[in-house]
Formats: C-alpha cells, structure tokens, sequence
C-alpha cells in the first residue's frame, strides 16, 4: 500500500522525470475536478484544501515507510510532488494559463530548490521528502496569487 501511495499510482516507477509526470497528471485531474462550486461562498470551497491535507498526511506516512527500503528521497516517490503541486493550484482560479504558470513555476520551485526549500530536505523521514515540495507549493501558490491580483491570470 505505501509503495502505491509513493509512488503515485506508480508514476514514480518511471525511470526519467517522474516528478514532472506527476505533477503534470496532477494538474490534469485538478483541472478535470474543479467544478464551478469551488468559488467562494460554494459548498465545495474548501474540498481541495482537505485533499491536499489528506495528500500530504498519507505521503508524510507512505515516505517514510519506503525509505527504509528505497533509502532516502527515492526518486521513485513522487507523491511529494502530487503534494506540492496540489498546494501550488489551492484557491486558483482552474483555466489553461493558471495550470501551464502553475506547473512551470512549481517545478522550477522543485527542482533548483532555492529560498530555504533545499534545507527542509535535510528533515528525517517522510518529513523532508513532502517539505520541499510543499514549501516550493506555498511559493508557486504566492506567485499565482499575485498574478491573479495583478490581472495575469
């Protein structure tokens, strides 16, 4: 079960860019869930906040069950980047533009890790697998709602 969870459904057992597989199937299915109640004052407001709460809770778990096999940060656990990039797209208005801005900041977020996020992997366990990501999620999360405020998105 933690393997599953891991890796994603399996997309972490893809050998090259498993995390971009991830998170680009993450915005697909963000995009095809989000219906037009996620506004404000919608009855499924604040759904996407509880998943991403449930994504992380599990993941933190699941990543720290298969790095006692898999060591540590596995690049086949890619359930960090389903996090991260779930935090990335909360409370964003869902068309084209926000998901391509979304996924492209989170990655480079992800991947060049500036800003403190390199440091949080340095957490023990599941803890510095889903860190990253999701501090790389907040400030994806920051630079969207800036463009939204500003008329970019």
């Amino acid at each position: 079960m933690h393997k599953l969870i891991a890796t994603g459904l399996g997309i972490g057992y893809i050998p090259k860019g498993g995390g971009t597989v991830a998170s680009v199937v993450c915005c697909g299915i963000w995009y095809l869930v989000q219906p037009d109640a996620v506004q404000p004052g919608g009855y499924l407001f604040f759904a996407p906040l509880l998943i991403t709460v449930i994504i992380t809770t599990v993941g933190i778990w699941s990543a720290t069950v298969v790095e006692q096999q898999w060591g540590k940060d596995s690049y086949r656990v890619v359930i960090d980047e389903v996090a991260g990039m779930c935090l990335s797209l909360l409370f964003i208005p869902i068309n084209e533009k926000s998901l391509l801005a979304g996924l492209i900041l989170f990655r480079l977020f992800d991947i060049f890790k500036p800003f403190g996020i390199r440091k949080l992997e340095k957490l023990s366990g599941g803890w510095g697998v889903m860190m990253d990501d999701l501090l790389a999620g907040l400030y994806t999360n920051l630079l969207l709602q800036g463009a939204l405020a500003l008329g970019f998105l």
